[in-house]
């Protein structure tokens, strides 16, 4: 059956979308205001959903309906990404991320995040607001 003769509609060509056949490299496509230099793996805090290396975020994964951070990476399940900030941990409480992260039903126990962040948390030297300020400021000299 043919098509009626009419206007022909034109395929709408998303930029991040692409097949790899039109040359798009998909390990360094970013965001919208993303600041990315790296060609590699990022992940997304589901805190304040600032895009960075992994090696900068902290997994974590659902046990027995309970929040774990998982420092070795190892842990099996879906696993979720945060940075070492307590900030970021209330910003994802408040934006109830965490079962959507890890796509179940009702609230989860992050008491042993919260933990494991106020423990680290004399070991880490700044949060990563702290440190992205540090980069932005110039030498008045």
């Amino acid at each position: 059956m043919r098509r009626p003769p009419g206007p022909r509609r034109r395929a709408h060509r998303h930029p991040v979308r692409l097949n790899r056949q039109q040359g798009i490299d998909f390990a360094v496509v970013q965001r919208r205001g993303s600041d990315l230099t790296h060609i590699g793996p990022v992940r997304t805090c589901i805190g304040c959903r600032a895009r960075t290396l992994p090696s900068e975020l902290l997994r974590v994964v659902v046990v027995d309906g309970a929040v774990v951070p998982d420092t070795r990476r190892r842990l099996p399940g879906r696993g979720a990404w945060l940075h070492p900030d307590p900030d970021c941990l209330r910003n994802a409480e408040k934006r109830r991320a965490f079962p959507r992260a890890f796509r179940v039903q009702g609230p989860l126990d992050v008491d042993r995040v919260r933990g494991h962040l106020e423990q680290c948390g004399q070991e880490v030297a700044g949060s990563p607001r702290d440190q992205q300020e540090a980069r932005k400021q110039v030498d008045p000299s």
